[in-house]
């Protein structure tokens, strides 16, 4: 093969500055996803959103540029869409895989949604839709950041409920205690999840259990609940009380 065609074939249709700098946009904002993803510790971090931002973009633009070469022939028609549509369907079998369910509690949906997001990013920076690329990783970060404080804001009778991560002294009946309090004041507990051995359920979680301690995780509902992280905290035995996002609902 000669130098010409060897260049012809790096310089093809497709392949020219735009297409990279599409291309490399959909890396760099899947890649901030992933790093908010991968910084509180969820199952689809750094490596998975960069890969599926980034290969949603590719698989845009082959299928706008792919098949340029044989358009001529016959009667040869291209409706990029349906790879897009193609696109969005496989995602969604990858975030699927991502939802858990334990111990009655749903787990992953936030991540399995920030998967499906990141390949419609990517779809969007393949397509030279950068601007809208940029505000909806812009929106995400709003979304994930901004959100859980503003809904712990509500009133109880609003917001329904509350999801609380407690660590406390182990053998001194602190759980006891804390079901009694709750009791009292007519909080319905929803679920109950101790840690696992060895740390806290959710690694983002800010205090998980040391030697010597407990650490679980429960969800509670009534009236005046949003003052639940703050009597529980001044509990005997209780260390700490942490206010979770919905990411497990």
């Amino acid at each position: 093969m000669t130098l010409a065609e060897t260049t012809g074939l790096l310089n093809g249709s497709g392949q020219g500055v735009r297409q990279l700098i599409e291309l490399l946009a959909a890396f760099g904002l899947s890649a901030l996803i992933g790093l908010e993803r991968e910084l509180r510790s969820k199952s689809a971090g750094l490596r998975t959103q960069t890969i599926v931002g980034t290969s949603a973009a590719l698989i845009l633009l082959v299928s706008k540029y792919g098949f340029s070469d044989v358009l001529h022939v016959g009667d040869v028609e291209l409706d990029p869409s349906r790879v897009a549509a193609q696109i969005v369907s496989g995602v969604g079998f990858l975030g699927a895989g991502l939802i858990i369910t334990r111990q009655g509690t749903v787990h992953g949906l936030t991540t399995a949604a920030a998967v499906w997001e990141t390949a419609a990013i990517g779809m969007a920076a393949g397509a030279g839709l950068i601007l809208l690329a940029i505000v909806v990783t812009v929106l995400h970060f709003v979304i994930v950041l901004g959100f859980a404080p503003l809904v712990r804001k509500f009133p109880a009778r609003i917001r329904g409920s509350v999801r609380l991560h407690v660590t406390y002294e182990d053998g001194k009946g602190v759980l006891r205690e804390i079901m009694n309090t709750c009791g009292a004041r007519g909080w319905s507990l929803n679920s109950l999840i101790a840690d696992p051995a060895g740390g806290a359920l959710d690694m983002a979680e800010p205090h998980a259990a040391g030697p010597g301690h407990v650490g679980v995780t429960m969800k509670l509902t009534g009236t005046g609940v949003q003052d639940a992280a703050r009597i529980l905290a001044g509990l005997n035995g209780v260390n700490a009380v942490d206010h979770l996002d919905d990411e497990s609902e």
